[in-house]
């Protein structure tokens, strides 16, 4: 089985593999070009994001400083705007509903290491997914950790760093992200 067959069934794969790492140069090219897009064409930034993505909905704003691992592994639906700065550790897929704004600062990671040494000198990963619902606002400076699904009607307070699926309708904040209030 080849390392991204593993990848892509969720198992332990080699992040050094050749076919893995020439998706990670891809992605590193394809954000170097959306970075190198001014601010005042919006229009050319939404034309490269889309590119980037696997699939995006109407009204797409991505602002620069986009860093990603592969790209085509993010979805987002309509009105979606992500500030400046947004990492995206799209080893595995990430899903993000309508309406969905997304502070500065934010990092979204699918890809984990093992806890042993030894795994890790390996060089082994596992990706898993991430999805975020509708109706979503992260606030600036928020973590994703892999395998969270973050409800609809959602907001995720500054500097949070969610670790745990986070329910819809509900605020969350703190280290690690818990459920401080319930939103109508």
């Amino acid at each position: 089985m080849s390392e991204i067959d593993k990848l892509e069934k969720g198992e332990w794969f080699n992040f050094g593999a050749p076919e893995i790492v020439e998706r990670k140069l891809r992605a590193a090219k394809l954000a170097q070009e959306f970075n190198a897009i001014p601010e005042t064409e919006p229009e050319k930034q939404e034309e490269k994001a889309r590119e980037i993505f696997g699939s995006a909905g109407k009204n797409l704003v991505v602002h620069s400083n986009l860093k990603i691992d592969n790209g085509k592994n993010i979805h987002v639906g309509d009105n979606f705007l992500a500030n400046y700065n947004l990492t995206v550790l799209d080893v595995g897929e990430v899903k993000i509903g309508n309406n969905v704004w997304i502070g500065p600062n934010t990092d979204i990671y699918t890809v984990t290491h093992p806890l042993t040494a030894k795994g890790r000198r390996e060089h082994l990963s596992k990706a898993l997914p991430v999805t975020i619902g509708n109706d979503v606002w992260i606030c600036g400076k928020v973590t994703i950790c892999p395998g969270v699904n973050i409800g609809n009607n959602v907001v995720i307070a500054a500097g949070a760093v969610v670790t745990k699926d986070i329910p819809d309708n509900s605020m969350a904040a703190g280290v690690p992200a818990k459920v401080i209030k319930k939103l109508d």
